[in-house]
């Protein structure tokens, strides 16, 4: 039962409210000053508190500003007296929910407070998932609770104390560079500097340069001595994402940067040493690359002492909850409606879990990032998500992709079997969520799940 803290120096006004709420479910707590108020926030659990802004001794904007240090999270509703408005926006502005003028009626009270209790109880969730996630699911920001990405994490926590140099593949919008982060931040160098350099976003002459800097003079417009990332980066971390966009000029510099730990500013001849871990990232596949002479083998060899391969999202759907629960945490603040969005609906989840994520979880981010702005209520639904995926979505079945000799019976029969395999990952397995996702019933569904000769360890 939830807990409300009612504060006044009217006895018989803390008598009244707790009648009005304890009749709406509520457990209530009394107080007759700021003073008793901290001594009841000291001895129990509080859900809320609603307090008369006028009293004697500590006030309510006092009291709200010591409840505010104990507990940001914690709801206060002010009461206020006819003309003190001016007060209870000033209680607004420091962290007030909400206030009230008095005289008011049974029905506008009850409004305010279960209005504040359904805050209090998503933020409250939300804090609890992001807890769990932390605890369980995550390694820095990185989000998942799939094979796949425990097994990047044991990888993370095994590698991130060492020196070693580490190549992370993956396509676009895994998260190589927060992979990069997360093994910086948990290593013995994670007080020095972390300095990522995009080999693709510059040009050759401009990339060398920005790497190991350059002496005044040593071109045209070099106006001063610059250091390059290498010196930023001494005794911390260099990430080189992209590096399968590294001119072979560069990877010959690189290559022995990495086994001498020295090498000379262009236009200079000082050797200057530097100690640095180094990580790479690509989204090409560099096996490739280096067969079709587009890649040094000798530098492969050399980042490629630890490998970490990030999945594309659509081959880690079941982290598909906690990461949509992860962004809607993190878009809440941006909301422009007073509603808590609490999660997504059946529509749009069955639409997640069958488009293909050419984007991976950048797109993703972005598509709950719009989605959050947009939702007017406490459910994302598909009408809240951005037009060009929607689009994209809703057209992932052409006639034309499909081969002219194709059976009917057999495409529909591909179909139903694909459309059960992704409704039974969304529902963890359970048949009776599985239905529901689908439409169908749960006998129906068990009699499909046997004629597609499913193999399926599925739970009732």
């Amino acid at each position: 039962m939830e807990t409300i803290l009612i504060v006044d120096d009217e006895k018989n006004y803390t008598l009244i409210l707790s009648a009005v709420l304890e009749d709406e479910g509520y457990e209530t707590l009394t107080a007759n000053s700021g003073a008793q108020a901290i001594e009841k926030l000291n001895e129990c659990d509080v859900d809320l508190v609603l307090t008369d802004m006028k009293m004697p001794s500590m006030d309510g904007i006092e009291l709200l500003e010591k409840i505010k240090v104990r507990d940001p999270y914690l709801p206060v509703i002010m009461m206020t007296a006819y003309g003190t408005v001016e007060k209870a926006v000033e209680a607004m502005q420091k962290g007030a929910d909400n206030y009230i003028q008095k005289p008011f009626d049974n029905d506008s009270l009850i409004l305010y407070v279960n209005k504040s209790m359904s805050m209090r109880r998503v933020i409250n969730e939300n804090r609890q998932l992001r807890n769990a996630v932390e605890n369980w699911y995550s390694f820095g920001n990185i989000i998942g609770k799939s094979k796949v990405m425990q097994d990047v994490f044991e990888t993370i926590r095994k590698v991130a104390p060492s020196t070693a140099t580490t190549l992370i593949e993956g396509e676009s919008g895994t998260g190589k560079e927060l992979v990069a982060k997360s093994i910086h931040f948990n290593s013995p160098r994670k007080d020095k500097p972390f300095v990522a350099v995009n080999c693709s976003a510059l040009a050759e002459t401009l990339l060398e340069s920005e790497l190991f800097g350059h002496e005044k003079g040593a071109f045209t417009g070099a106006m001063s001595t610059k250091k390059g990332r290498f010196e930023l980066a001494d005794s911390g971390t260099l990430f080189l994402d992209e590096i399968g966009e590294l001119p072979q000029s560069l990877q010959v510099k690189l290559l022995r940067v990495i086994q001498e730990k020295v090498f000379e500013r262009v236009g200079g001849t000082k050797p200057i040493s530097v100690d640095i871990r180094l990580i790479a990232a690509t989204n090409k596949d560099l096996k490739k690359e280096m067969e079709d002479g587009r890649f040094r083998e000798d530098l492969f060899y050399r980042l490629n002492v630890v490998r970490i391969s990030l999945p594309p999202l659509r081959h880690r759907m079941e982290d598909m909850h906690l990461l949509s629960q992860h962004f809607i945490d993190k878009y809440t603040e941006e909301r422009i409606y007073d509603i808590p969005v609490k999660g997504i609906d059946q529509a749009v989840k069955r639409l997640f879990y069958e488009y293909s994520w050419p984007g991976n979880v950048r797109e993703f981010e972005n598509v709950i990032e719009r989605a959050m702005l947009m939702c007017p209520g406490d459910m994302i639904t598909v009408s809240d998500l951005p037009k060009d995926f929607t689009d994209n979505a809703f057209n992932r079945l052409h006639l034309e992709d499909i081969p002219s000799n194709a059976k009917l019976y057999e495409t529909l029969t591909l179909v139903e079997k694909k459309m059960i395999e992704r409704a039974l990952r969304m529902a963890n397995n359970v048949q009776s969520h599985a239905a529901e996702i689908l439409g169908i019933g749960k006998s129906g569904l068990n009699q499909k799940i046997k004629k597609l000769k499913l193999d399926i360890n599925s739970k009732n």
